[in-house]
């Protein structure tokens, strides 16, 4: 148990991993970067900038989608 609760916290780096992970696929079923960068950049998902880089876990992305507050 310990480990999904370690999993839950480890960083996720880029819109494309982002993107994976809040299931936001384009047509052809590949990780949809833009949409992710899009919604990182207006706050809509939860993610921090580490210079160009957007960087967040697991857990930050499950609280938005369980309704919790970002």
């Amino acid at each position: 148990m310990n480990d999904i609760i370690d999993d839950l916290d480890v960083p996720i780096w880029f819109a494309k991993g982002i993107a994976k992970e809040a299931h936001l696929f384009d047509d052809d079923g590949k990780p949809d970067a833009r949409r992710a960068f899009y919604l990182l950049e207006r706050g809509l998902l939860p993610g921090t900038k580490v210079g160009q880089r957007w960087v967040t876990t697991k857990r930050r992305l499950r609280s938005v989608f369980a309704g919790e507050a970002a």
